[in-house]
């Protein structure tokens, strides 16, 4: 029996809420309503999904295996009906997302030689909505650094490149035309995601901003809130009056992927793949020939 994705919407709101009360509120329909499509999912998975007690409700195995399921599967779909909707308008138009430093210029070119007739929009993309972009259709192609939530994704190595301290101006380190991280260890850290991401072998502890973007964290650090870590190229692109960027040689390095969603299949995908490969040196030593054009080290002022 094919899975009705309007009873799998429901599943997902009664299990992320683990109150079917507030699920129906937030699904806009009656509680009865909802019970009542709940229980007809159980009978066409042959599963029982909650448990319902008068403690409240929970989840089963096979519910935390569903639910596991739901995101990729509903953002699939979401995905087919924009890649449907933006065909029937008449449109070729490959987007391309990507994080913070990276070029996409060089690949865009390459491709737009073989494909003059596909127009490549470009759309800039945070740690948090790189997984979701490509998975619900927003973007085509990203450019992503990991860590990312590969479930549901095709993720392609193209090559690393170096981290740099970002540290307040008047930092006694700041001058420095390197660091190490043990020179670094103890301080407070601005970061975008949980501590188990942090690039460093030493924990560093949470300065308490959680920050999405480049810009936000550059304002943190200038406020003398932390110190933060930052891919080289991000720090090409980047400036701020109050930061000073520092390379730190025994950093981990940032890994730069090409991700697509695993049901995307598609040959101009797949021709933007080629291009991206085949520039991706090119686009690796974009963020170096910057720093050169910026006057040597990558520590900079302003």
């Amino acid at each position: 029996m094919d899975l009705d994705l309007r009873k799998l919407r429901y599943f997902v709101a009664v299990a992320d809420q683990l109150h079917f009360g507030r699920a129906a509120d937030e699904l806009h329909i009656a509680q009865p309503v909802l019970s009542r499509q709940i229980r007809a999912l159980e009978q066409d998975l042959g599963a029982s999904l909650f448990t319902r007690d008068r403690h409240g409700v929970a989840l089963t195995d096979a519910g935390r295996q569903l639910l596991a399921d739901a995101g990729p599967l509903l953002a699939s779909a979401h995905a087919v009906r924009r890649r449907v909707s933006v065909a029937a308008r008449g449109n070729r138009r490959l987007v391309v997302g990507f994080r913070a430093g990276i070029p996409v210029i060089p690949a865009a070119q390459a491709f737009e030689a073989r494909h003059p007739d596909v127009v490549v929009d470009v759309q800039r993309i945070e740690w948090d909505d790189q997984a979701p972009m490509l998975l619900d259709g927003r973007i085509d192609v990203g450019y992503v650094r990991l860590p990312i939530d590969e479930t549901g994704l095709h993720v392609t190595p193209l090559y690393t490149e170096p981290r740099v301290a970002v540290l307040p101006a008047g930092h006694p380190l700041a001058g420095k035309e390197e660091v190490t991280e043990a020179d670094l260890a103890g301080e407070p850290l601005v970061w975008h995601a949980d501590p188990s991401t942090q690039p460093t072998r030493r924990p560093h502890p949470n300065a308490g901003y959680l920050v999405r973007g480049v810009d936000e964290t550059l304002e943190h650090v200038a406020a003398g809130r932390g110190i933060s870590f930052l891919a080289r190229s991000a720090s090409v692109f980047y400036s701020h009056p109050d930061v000073i960027y520092v390379p730190v040689p025994d950093l981990a390095p940032d890994q730069v992927c090409l991700a697509v969603a695993a049901s995307r299949t598609s040959p101009v995908v797949d021709d933007f793949f080629t291009a991206a490969q085949a520039t991706a040196e090119i686009t690796a030593e974009c963020g170096n020939y910057e720093m050169w054009q910026l006057g040597g080290p990558v520590s900079k002022h302003g």
